[in-house]
């Protein structure tokens, strides 16, 4: 269990804590490229790290992130107009570009008046189909992520994102937590047992061995977690996540990266790529077969209140919709809920916004979750402590999950690149 003490440290997130600090070294998702669809399009809002921010893209397609709240009087630029290679404040005219820049202040005589100051930008980089953005220390700005998805032509790649009412830890616990997949998840297992969809198929042994073996190795980047299942007499399969903070999680499939960016200390956005570079997933009707299959469609994601436009509203999974959980349901559904998404979304949020860890009782089941705690505050410590945090210095695109049989007795480690890898120092 955590101190309340070290739970607070780990989970706060807001400019000049520490693990929001440490958060703001990495290159983070703010945004899908599919949510400013063109030049001079609406500007939208989004909260990353506890700060208020406005996306919009510009004439030449360039994507800005400013501070959301023009620099004149603090009128909301989510409120602005795009057009002319900037955004343009409603309330007095003042129009910035994406890199923050003064363009015009129609309301001030003095042409000089607008050289003396910026609205507060931040660097955006797009790729993979997600806007990246960097919220640290200019200085100190590391290289952008380079895993070989992000080279892979739309069609090979979906990007997908929704909204949990609930601290990023929680998230990030399900996702390095084996022993829960044949247990919350077993319909939605025993449903892809029989679906010809390539994801489908890759789960449904996890069905077997609700005790995995499981074990933890440190990494560069942050650690690689195996569990190891006896599918049948002579056959182990290993199933190997690779966790990088301050929220990637590489799924043991290998095709599959799922990142928890906090929105702010109660709320995370969930990032989902998936990719495959013989078939094209990101066409349809794999496109929206795959999304259906997992939970991710457009219609279930705003049915339980999981999408941007109703994460904030009634459907959001709450204690007066008891998280969309049907009881009677239960007489042939384990968990009374429809879905992976939905299953995941659900023992997550009514947790509470912040969970208590000083209270829980952890296991042998719950290795890679001590793990993850321990990475998250090492990270923060470093950088209070003036150092870089993990995966900072490119480590990061090492990070890759995967999965194989071994025979009985053999060490997961030999299927990892390089063999074991030790933690950095």
């Amino acid at each position: 269990m955590l101190s309340k003490a070290d739970n607070e440290r780990m989970c706060r997130v807001g400019p000049g804590t520490p693990m929001g600090e440490a958060a703001r070294r990495y290159w983070l998702p703010a945004l899908l490229s599919e949510e400013l669809p063109a030049p001079d399009c609406d500007p939208m809002g989004v909260t990353v790290l506890g700060e208020r921010l406005v996306a919009f893209r510009d004439t030449q397609g360039r994507v800005g992130l400013l501070q959301e709240f023009c620099r004149h009087r603090g009128a909301s630029l989510t409120l602005g107009r795009v057009e002319g290679c900037g955004i343009r404040c409603i309330y007095h005219g003042w129009k910035f570009a994406a890199d923050g820049t003064v363009m015009e202040t129609p309301n001030v005589a003095d042409p000089a008046f607008k050289n003396r100051f910026k609205a507060e930008a931040y660097p955006t980089h797009e790729a993979g189909g997600i806007v990246w953005a960097y919220l640290g220390p200019p200085g100190l700005r590391p290289p952008a992520p380079d895993w070989p998805w992000l080279h892979l032509p739309a069609r090979h790649r979906i990007a997908t994102v929704h909204s949990l009412a609930c601290n990023y830890v929680q998230v990030l616990e399900g996702l390095v937590d084996s022993s829960h997949l044949g247990i919350l998840h077993a319909n939605s297992l025993d449903a892809g047992a029989a679906s010809d969809l390539r994801f489908a198929q890759s789960t449904t042994e996890m069905r077997f061995d609700l005790a995995p073996t499981l074990e933890v190795e440190p990494a560069a980047f942050g650690f690689r977690y195996a569990a190891l299942r006896n599918i049948e007499a002579g056959r182990v399969q290993a199933r190997i996540t690779a966790f990088a903070p301050p929220g990637f999680v590489f799924n043991p499939n290998g095709d599959v990266l799922t990142i928890c960016v906090p929105a702010s200390d109660e709320r995370t956005d969930f990032y989902h790529i998936f990719w495959d570079a013989a078939l094209a997933l990101g066409e349809e009707p794999l496109r929206s077969e795959h999304l259906k299959f997992v939970g991710l469609d457009p219609a279930s994601l705003d049915t339980f209140g999981l999408s941007r436009r109703a994460a904030h509203g009634p459907a959001r999974p709450a204690p007066a919709n008891r998280y969309h959980q049907d009881r009677a349901r239960m007489a042939r559904s384990f968990s009374g809920l429809p879905g992976l998404i939905e299953e995941d979304a659900a023992v997550s949020v009514a947790s509470g916004a912040i969970r208590d860890r000083s209270r829980e009782t952890l296991s042998k089941a719950d290795v890679a979750v001590q793990r993850l705690y321990q990475v998250l505050l090492d990270c923060a410590h470093r950088v209070e402590a003036g150092g870089a945090p993990p995966g900072a210095d490119g480590s990061l695109n090492a990070a890759a999950g995967l999965h194989a049989d071994l025979a009985p007795g053999a060490d997961w480690r030999q299927l990892v690149d390089g063999g074991r890898l030790a933690a950095a120092s």
